[in-house]
């Protein structure tokens, strides 16, 4: 378990875009029954996703969100030190998708540039990262961007996984100023990696049967570029890891849940979110959603959160509480302390 604590580096402001076209779970008879439908949609807790067209990446999203972002708070180009782009759909495998990022959003050649790839949990890791770079000397201000298009890697026939994940872009402004300390606790194992998987890639190279569908378990359609989830598996790990995270932060940093004013989980479904609540004795007013209307949007879920349900909530100081789990496996949590963070309200594209 890798513990992190910075001291005087916070969140100046975030901001979220989504893709404009609405998919409805309803409308999902074709894969799911339809006297079954409305039982799915109650337990996962996902009313309708936000698609990407075909022409649509991670990176246009995340594009977006940081234009909003720069023009709400009047963030010059040029005072951007470090850009990151955190994503497991980037816009090609080569070259790094932050390098196209810094070119289009006009930054200065001077701005150090790379991609994180990690799953669900993904947010907590590149935000540590930035925290990171923003206490180091001769950098003031660091953009992360995370963003997924999860539906071009989810099979339209795959029952499991397409009724829960939608697309989204997020920007996050990280930089010195007068914050609390934050302490991030970020933990690993990937003896798990079958859990949730796409086979194909360098391990076992893509030939032309890589993109045969087959049907696999349960009756379920995908081909071995696209993502395969053991629902059950992903359950059982995040009731087991993710109180226990929540609990050893609030521990070391003598902290108790009433000292939290919000506490952002990954939207991975409501069914499991419900269940932290209840475990961890939670107020409904403490932890919002978005879910409902989103669905599940991977690593962009956490920022995605905060920019659907708290913007204009966080003008002066509140204390937050994030976490987050998925692929790898991986799982974190982390403390913060906010001070006039500028959240714009989600834009479409």
């Amino acid at each position: 378990m890798a513990k992190i604590t910075f001291h005087g580096v916070g969140i100046k402001a975030m901001s979220a875009c989504v893709p404009h076209d609405v998919y409805y779970n309803k409308d999902l008879g074709y894969l799911i029954p339809e006297d079954e439908i409305e039982k799915v949609i109650d337990n996962i807790g996902i009313v309708e996703r936000r698609i990407a067209a075909p022409d649509v990446t991670a990176s246009d999203l995340c594009y977006k969100a940081a234009c909003q972002l720069m023009a709400d708070n009047d963030i010059a180009p040029e005072s951007i030190d470090v850009l990151l782009f955190m994503s497991q759909t980037p816009d090609y495998r080569i070259p790094a998708t932050s390098c196209l990022l810094q070119h289009r959003l006009g930054l200065p050649r001077e701005t150090m540039c790379f991609d994180i790839s990690l799953g669900c949990s993904g947010y907590l890791f590149a935000l540590s990262t930035a925290f990171a770079y923003a206490s180091m000397e001769g950098i003031n201000r660091v953009l992360l961007l995370d963003g997924e298009t999860f539906s071009k890697i989810v099979n339209r026939r795959d029952k499991v996984d397409w009724p829960l994940y939608g697309d989204a872009g997020t920007a996050t402004l990280v930089e010195r100023g007068d914050y609390g300390d934050s302490t991030f606790m970020l933990n690993t194992d990937g003896s798990g990696e079958n859990t949730l998987k796409i086979n194909a890639g360098m391990r076992n190279p893509i030939t032309p049967e890589s993109c045969v569908e087959r049907e696999c378990e349960d009756g379920n359609i995908r081909n071995e570029l696209e993502v395969f989830m053991d629902g059950m598996d992903v359950f059982n790990f995040a009731i087991s890891k993710v109180p226990k995270s929540i609990k050893q932060v609030l521990k070391e940093t003598d902290k108790t849940i009433d000292d939290v004013d919000y506490l952002i989980f990954h939207q991975a479904n409501r069914f499991m979110m419900d269940f932290f609540v209840k475990k961890l004795k939670i107020t409904s007013t403490q932890v919002p959603y978005c879910i409902h209307k989103y669905g599940n949007t991977s690593s962009a879920s956490i920022p995605l959160t905060i920019a659907s349900e708290l913007a204009g909530k966080l003008e002066g100081k509140h204390s937050l509480m994030m976490s987050g789990f998925g692929a790898g496996l991986s799982w974190g949590s982390a403390f913060m302390q906010m001070n006039d963070c500028k959240v714009s309200p989600v834009i479409e594209y």
